[in-house]
């Protein structure tokens, strides 16, 4: 979906600008569309027990989009040491955080266990006896369905994800958990991404559900949370529609009255999107430096895969716009990098306005898995991320690396091991 038309008005007529200052390529993020999507994600959910969003940070782990994060009452999903002390350092406390990890080793148990701990989520229930030090008062499992249930074509087939317990496994895993001293629980899954058809989303809570049911009736445990997962959809496509947020939160809320009415006792209900709250609020910014013409018209920009891989990786549409080229003569291109890779490519024959070198273009969509995805393959270095602030100001957030930021791993002290 192109950019919001509030976003598009406060950042196009002072695009050259920013270009002249910063130069390109770059990604920048609208303050004021990332807070109201906060807000509207509340409102719908509103009418939901105890609702809270934990953000996925593995969308966007710029440390100012965590602290409008912080500013929106939500907390952080985290997966990985870095990503817990990110968290923390942004000001998220202990009921704050949900450590939902996979292949969990033991550092990161360590780590999740310092500063008052967090909410532990484990993935496997042979991680029970793996935990380090006191076992955890709350604990919560992550549940995979398998064959109970479909994902979509994005996260994939349940039966074939290496994610969460199984469905024979959960009433173990509870009683495991409690008999090593947990004595408050949670429930969690994660079974669809980028959805934007809300009885997906409606399903799941459905799922959880009627496994609280289960659990409750063979061993007395109540829930005190379930949490839904993230995977609420985003528009790429200008003809796609947003999720109707509102539907979706009435909808659930009904599910979880009735099971309050049913079983004398509600949930609260957490959910972890990402994509969701941000990806609609940034676009990469770049520069067209090339021009190709061989046996189809190829545009080159100064961005390259390793900025934003998902076209590259998932055959992903990101809407591209010329600054500039809304009254030109259009012409089928593919718009690529410099990456020595045929599949460096942001548009495969998208037919766009006539482009031209020296051209400014918008990779739209790029707040979520753009950034947090980019890489150094090739040597190509990762570029800066800027913040329209809500008064206006243009603010650099991360700097672009430079090369001696790639050597720098490679600087450090001898250190060898003689093996006889």
């Amino acid at each position: 979906m192109p950019m919001s038309k509030s976003f598009e008005k406060r950042l196009l007529p002072r695009l050259k600008d920013i270009v002249a200052l910063f130069g390109t390529p770059f990604h920048i993020y609208d303050e004021a569309g990332i807070l109201e999507t906060g807000e509207q994600l509340k409102a719908g959910f509103a009418g939901c027990h105890g609702f809270k969003e934990y953000f996925a940070v593995k969308a966007n782990t710029n440390p100012e989009i965590l602290k409008l994060m912080i500013k929106s009452g939500f907390g952080f999903d985290c997966s990985s040491i870095p990503e817990l002390i990110l968290a923390r350092k942004v000001g998220a406390g202990p009921d704050d955080i949900m450590f939902t990890s996979n292949n969990t080793s033991q550092s990161e148990f360590l780590e999740a266990f310092k500063d008052g701990g967090c909410v532990l989520n484990l993935d496997d229930i042979t991680l029970i006896d793996k935990m380090p030090g006191e076992f955890p008062e709350l604990i919560c499992f992550r549940y995979n369905p398998g064959p109970r249930r479909t994902g979509n074509t994005i996260i994939g087939n349940p039966v074939e994800a290496k994610y969460g317990i199984t469905y024979e496994q959960i009433i173990p895993a509870y009683r495991e958990a409690r008999q090593k001293g947990a004595k408050r629980f949670g429930l969690h899954t994660m079974i669809v991404s980028n959805e934007r058809k809300i009885h997906y989303h409606i399903g799941t809570v459905w799922m959880l559900l009627n496994i609280a049911r289960m659990v409750k009736k063979e061993l007395g445990i109540e829930f005190e949370f379930i949490n839904m997962g993230g995977g609420i959809g985003v528009p790429y496509y200008p003809t796609h529609k947003p999720v109707d947020i509102f539907a979706l939160g009435h909808k659930v809320a009904m599910l979880l009255q009735d099971f309050g009415n049913s079983m004398g006792y509600m949930p609260e209900l957490f959910m972890e999107n990402g994509r969701y709250l941000i990806a609609p609020h940034g676009v990469l910014v770049t520069t067209c430096i090339n021009q190709k013409h061989i046996y189809r018209e190829y545009r080159g920009v100064d961005a390259c895969m390793s900025s934003l891989m998902r076209p590259a990786i998932y055959g992903a549409y990101h809407h591209i716009t010329v600054l500039g080229g809304k009254r030109r003569r259009t012409e089928v291109v593919d718009v690529i990098g410099s990456l020595c890779e045929n599949n460096d490519k942001f548009a495969i024959q998208r037919r766009l306005p006539k482009i031209q070198e020296g051209d400014i273009l918008l990779i739209h969509e790029s707040g979520g898995h753009g950034y947090a995805m980019c890489f150094q393959y090739n040597g190509r270095l990762r570029p800066k991320e800027l913040m329209l602030r809500r008064d206006g100001i243009v603010e650099l957030i991360r700097r672009e690396e430079f090369p001696e930021d790639y050597f720098r791993t490679l600087e450090f002290p001898p250190e060898r091991l003689l093996i006889k």
